[in-house]
């Protein structure tokens, strides 16, 4: 339906998509880096608000449309950048806002990713979807494919199963399976590639997956068509990164595109502390991730306010990932603690009138240490990516189902094997 072929970012060797399979990689290097769409139409032309997330089909890789999507909406601030002293901030907004046009009923930006990679395989596809989530993923494609009905393995730690709600009832396409034995959200990975090994089954794939990381970008498509310009600095909070992969591609497009000018677009990231896998690598520039041990990175997450910010196994050395988004585009980053991301959501909520997700307020919390700091002008063009909203407000006026799981796997039981009887059980 797009017009779009795959360029391997290590060999140059371009693709074309197949309808068969989810295509991660060149099998010569698909380890070492990242696909990324080359679309036909270099310049972006947006549809009508009525298409949803498609209204952007021009760079997303899709063969067919869905139904029930919503895009991000940008708007120019004007509560919290009076209170910052911000005269061109501009807030994109993902979630549940119907006074601004959001209509995410799952109150993340997560729905941009299901949306576009459920888009990207066709109707005949002749495989089960598996995806691994911490939370917001696993809610926004248990919600778009059971409303399309499109068979997907959904794996969460069963620690964070009050996080996995839906505004429907559940079809039966969609299966949910728990990590468990106190799993993480890499533990969660893994559980779902053991399963994707199996037969019938298939791996999303992350942040290899090109129609997730270009549904994420429709964020930035969304700002600079809104502001008619690419923003100095794009603020976001980041677990894996692959947020700010996608913002950095999507803005390399619309330089390409021509008509928005050449800004670099400084990208200005954040986690919450005590997790800072991210961030201490970067702040020592060190390509290799600056890893702990896996007890006391869990002992960390287990803190963190934004329990969603807790990827282990990001995609940063990788090419085309996120060490090379940052190192390219001089980016920062920043460690905010659970105070701080408590602050800002409250602060948030009193100046634009709608709660927000944890993550986001981590986005905030860090845009108010860069004012403070005088790390972006205060006339600067600024981008601020509030990835997920308005739940709170969803679930004062919608009843919502409670999603529970088919079963809970321990992780002493994660065997193919024992995983392919329970499945055929199902």
């Amino acid at each position: 339906m797009t017009g779009y072929r795959l360029t391997c970012l290590a060999s140059g060797l371009t693709l074309s998509d197949s309808r068969s399979t989810i295509l991660l990689g060149s099998s010569s290097t698909r380890d070492a880096a990242l696909l990324r769409t080359a679309y036909f139409q270099r310049q972006l032309n947006p549809r009508h608000s009525s298409y949803g997330l498609y209204r952007f089909s021009d760079w997303l890789p899709l063969c067919r449309e869905l139904q029930g999507s919503s895009a991000p909406i940008t708007y120019r601030s004007r509560g919290l950048a009076q209170q910052l002293g911000l005269s061109r901030l501009y807030i994109t907004f993902s979630g549940y806002w119907p006074e601004r046009g959001a209509s995410m009923l799952t109150g993340t930006f997560k729905e941009c990713e299901a949306f576009s990679v459920c888009g990207r395989i066709p109707p005949d596809f002749p495989a089960t979807l598996v995806v691994a989530s911490a939370g917001n993923t696993a809610r926004a494609f248990i919600h778009v494919c059971s409303q399309n009905r499109i068979p997907v393995v959904v794996v969460v730690p069963e620690q964070n199963l009050d996080a996995i709600w839906s505004p429907f009832a559940v079809h039966d396409s969609v299966t949910v399976i728990a990590a468990g034995e106190r799993a993480d959200y890499a533990q969660a990975i893994e559980l779902a590639a053991t399963i994707a090994e199996l037969d019938g089954y298939v791996g999303e794939g992350g942040a290899r997956n090109v129609a997730r990381r270009d549904g994420m970008g429709t964020t930035v498509l969304s700002a600079v068509t809104t502001i008619g310009s690419i923003p100095d600095y794009y603020f976001q909070a980041v677990g894996s990164g692959t947020g700010a992969i996608a913002a950095w591609e999507a803005h390399q497009r619309f330089v390409t595109d021509g008509r928005f000018g050449t800004n670099p677009m400084r990208l200005m990231l954040s986690q919450n502390a005590p997790f800072l896998l991210l961030y201490n690598s970067w702040k020592a520039r060190s390509r290799t991730l600056l890893s702990l041990d896996e007890a006391t990175e869990k002992a960390q997450i287990e803190q963190i306010y934004a329990t969603v910010l807790s990827n282990r196994n990001p995609p940063w050395a990788v090419k085309g990932g996120l060490y090379d988004a940052l190192e390219a585009t001089n980016g920062e980053m920043y460690a905010v603690e659970n105070p701080a991301a408590h602050a800002a959501a409250q602060l948030f909520e009193n100046c634009e009138g709608i709660d927000i997700a944890p993550a986001a307020a981590v986005a905030v919390a860090s845009l108010i240490e860069a004012v403070d700091r005088n790390d972006v002008a205060r006339d600067a063009t600024i981008m601020l990516n509030v990835t997920g909203g308005g739940v709170r407000r969803f679930q004062s006026e919608h009843p919502t189902q409670q999603v529970m799981p088919r079963f809970v796997v321990p992780r002493s039981q994660s065997s193919s094997k024992h995983i392919a009887a329970l499945l055929r059980k199902r």
